[in-house]
């Protein structure tokens, strides 16, 4: 099984067109939130199984806030992390780990990759594909399991195919002085 991790596009249907087409065929795909109404391009691109959930700026989204399914033997949470202060680190997402038994928990909202243990569990932060705090690219995860059964988490960096906008030239459009 192999299963694509993104979050923070922010409405940058480039960069989901992108790693679509970087990664090539999944067997799920999954958005932690801040889609910013890119949930059609998604929908009508993406043929296998989708997990999304709302982020901090998708106001107007029917996603929901979190969600919790399996992946195999593995029960999975995955939420934007906004409402679990993870501005502030995982302490909050480790006690979903200790309270309710989760071997997988995904989160976005800090635009920087990351993957931690706690425990026998996995804490993964995908990092933004749009506007990434931890380097000029693009970052997502790919998830794929051994023979065994065991979880690998790939880090990965897209690189552009097209110049991008920065976020100033996004909220301001180019301005001549």
């Amino acid at each position: 099984m192999r299963i694509l991790i993104i979050s923070d596009t922010h409405g940058r249907t480039n960069t989901i067109r992108d790693v679509l087409d970087t990664v090539g065929d999944i067997d799920m795909f999954i958005h932690l939130g801040d889609v910013c109404g890119d949930e059609e391009y998604i929908y009508d691109n993406v043929t296998c199984p989708i997990h999304m959930v709302a982020g901090n700026n998708d106001w107007d989204s029917d996603l929901p806030m979190q969600e919790e399914f399996m992946i195999g033997r593995y029960k999975v949470f995955i939420t934007h992390g906004h409402r679990y202060s993870v501005h502030y680190g995982t302490d909050r997402l480790q006690e979903l780990i200790k309270y309710d038994g989760y071997d997988i928990v995904m989160y976005g909202h800090t635009h920087v990759q990351n993957l931690e243990r706690y425990g026998g569990a996995y804490i993964v932060n995908p990092g933004s594909l749009a506007y990434p705090r931890d380097g000029m690219n693009g970052k997502y995860m790919l998830l794929e399991f051994d023979q065994h059964g065991t979880p690998f988490f790939a880090e990965n960096e897209l690189k552009p195919k097209r110049r991008t906008r920065s976020i100033f030239e996004d909220m301001w459009g180019d301005r001549e002085e």
